[in-house]
């Protein structure tokens, strides 16, 4: 994933605990916003606002099936520091399965994402002005978008856990809940931050502890939870140990994760200093503490070639549009990690794509998904792969590592056949 060479006023509606850890609310009729009912004009993609006299701009990812008359969550998600807003939106080198810190596909078109972009790629929060450009985000929309204003939520690594901590203290009436990966302190500041908030905190016990558990015991005093000295992973261990706090007022749960490792957001259980958002479990662990929802993954898969004996790979673990499918010994990395949609497979967040009208020879690669004939594959009961559109078969071009594959005429040779893996 890379990601660690990244680094250089609506009144809430009653809150109601709907499981233990969970900060979901019931929704209520009262809390949906004004742009509910109305044709929106917003669409996802990257908006620029005046905020504080300066252009701000922020990418939103809107659901594909979004209905007006449905009120959605509002999740924000901010960069670390050197990051960007793209890398937030995209998944960076995981990919889709990482986009909006792996969130966007657990939420499975129920939510609304904004990847802001921070000042000089980060969250000073100079006189509170990051805190003012999340509320004119806010405002600009939910002007055009049904929200649940009952459910906005705000997640960060690093830096940007620090600005969502900085949000849990000066906007603890608009948010619901925050999760804050890494924060090391109140770097954001912390305008306010005396009322009871549900606070998630994730650190790595090889990544100055004292600083997330300082941001967390304040709210475990807001909240009135039992004081504690939660459990914490073993240095070696390769593991991570989740407490939600007893005794926290209804609706206003206070979670602390901590896991062996240092300074990560995509830590892997059982794998020292891994760092992979596609394999991590913080994911599955904030969105459970947001919505009180267990997530169920979507099952991925690789496609090993029978003649090679390796796995069906994108070149270099690009994820740009036209990056060429080659075959490589089979590993874990996201860039051999399939999901199907219908015919469609994808890895990366992008599809398997035969360029349109392939003639035999023509090289795979990923782009864009658009639901055309040309993305569209049969995995039939013989291991062949065909592509809808020209009815060709994935094919390897070779045996050794690098090998390209393309499309060319069905023949039911070992180099056209593949299994799951």
């Amino acid at each position: 994933m890379r990601l660690r060479h990244w680094w250089t006023p609506i009144a809430a509606a009653a809150l109601v605990l709907a499981s233990a850890g969970a900060a979901s609310a019931d929704p209520g009729p009262l809390a949906a916003s004004p742009g509910c009912g109305k044709a929106p004009t917003l669409r996802s993609g990257t908006h620029t606002i005046q905020s504080n006299g300066k252009n701000r701009s922020f990418i939103l990812s809107v659901p594909d099936n979004y209905d007006n008359t449905r009120q959605h969550r509002l999740v924000f998600g901010f960069h670390w520091w050197g990051g960007t807003a793209e890398q937030v939106a995209s998944g960076g080198s995981d990919g889709d399965v990482y986009a909006h810190y792996g969130l966007r596909r657990l939420a499975n078109n129920t939510a609304i994402f904004v990847a802001p972009q921070g000042i000089g790629n980060g969250w000073a929060n100079s006189g509170g002005e990051d805190v003012t450009f999340t509320d004119d985000m806010i405002r600009r929309i939910e002007n055009d978008l049904c929200v649940d204003t009952a459910q906005r939520f705000a997640l960060g690594f690093s830096y940007g856990g620090a600005m969502s901590y900085a949000l849990a203290c000066a906007r603890a009436t608009s948010f619901r809940a925050v999760a804050a990966i890494a924060a090391p302190g109140p770097i954001s500041g912390c305008s306010g931050g005396n009322e009871p908030f549900a606070y998630m905190g994730i650190h790595g016990i090889g990544d100055n502890p004292a600083a997330g558990r300082g941001l967390r015991d304040r709210f475990v005093r807001n909240n009135g939870c039992t004081p504690m000295n939660p459990p914490e992973p073993a240095s070696g261990s390769r593991t991570h140990i989740t407490t939600t706090y007893s005794g926290c007022r209804a609706g206003y749960p206070v979670v602390w994760a901590a896991f062996d490792g240092g300074h990560q957001q995509g830590p892997v259980d059982g794998c020292a200093g891994c760092e992979s958002g596609a394999r991590s479990w913080v994911k599955n662990e904030v969105w459970k503490f947001f919505t009180g929802e267990t997530p169920t993954p979507t099952p991925s898969f690789r496609l090993r070639g029978e003649s090679a004996g390796r796995c069906l790979d994108a070149n270099g673990g690009g994820s740009a549009n036209g990056t060429q499918m080659i075959v490589w010994d089979c590993h874990t990395n996201a860039n051999q990690h399939f999901t199907q949609n219908g015919q469609a497979l994808q890895v990366m967040g992008k599809c398997l794509d035969a360029p349109p009208n392939a003639a035999p020879g023509t090289r795979t690669q990923i782009w864009d998904c658009h639901g055309g004939a040309n993305q569209q594959w049969n995995l039939t009961g013989t291991g062949t792969i065909t592509n809808v559109q020209t009815g060709l078969c994935l094919n390897i071009g070779g045996t050794g590592n690098g090998a390209a594959v393309n499309v060319a005429t069905c023949n039911g040779g070992a180099g056209q056949r593949w299994t799951k893996a």
